[in-house]
């Protein structure tokens, strides 16, 4: 069993041109043998960004705290606490801090293994 705070594990900087302020918690995954899919706790500081990207796998998030939006494909949508959206294989997407305090969300993708 593998229970304890998400801030008890590193957040890790999203490193890139492409991205500004995010950092990344892998807080269920690989290291706990999890077979089927990784969790992840993504923080992004206000005025930050995710990749504007695409992957052959969907995604689901909950966004646990904070004011942004989602990108995805064309469209452009708010989204706070408690929302959440699920992204399609191959959609082209990014989320954007647009408020003024950290943006926390959760994303879990399949496990690769």
């Amino acid at each position: 069993m593998h229970i304890k705070p998400y801030t008890d594990i590193a957040a890790v900087n999203v490193a890139s041109d492409q991205v500004r302020d995010v950092t990344m918690r892998v807080v269920i995954g690989p290291d706990q043998s999890a077979p089927n899919f990784i969790m992840r706790v993504f923080e992004i500081a206000p005025g930050g960004y995710s990749y504007k990207h695409q992957h052959d796998y969907e995604h689901e998030i909950f966004f646990h705290a904070g004011h942004g939006e989602v990108v995805y494909e064309d469209r452009t949508v708010p989204v706070g606490p408690g929302a959440i959206a699920f992204i399609k294989p191959n959609a082209l997407h990014q989320i954007r801090n647009t408020g003024g305090e950290t943006l926390t969300f959760i994303c879990v993708i399949p496990n690769p293994e």
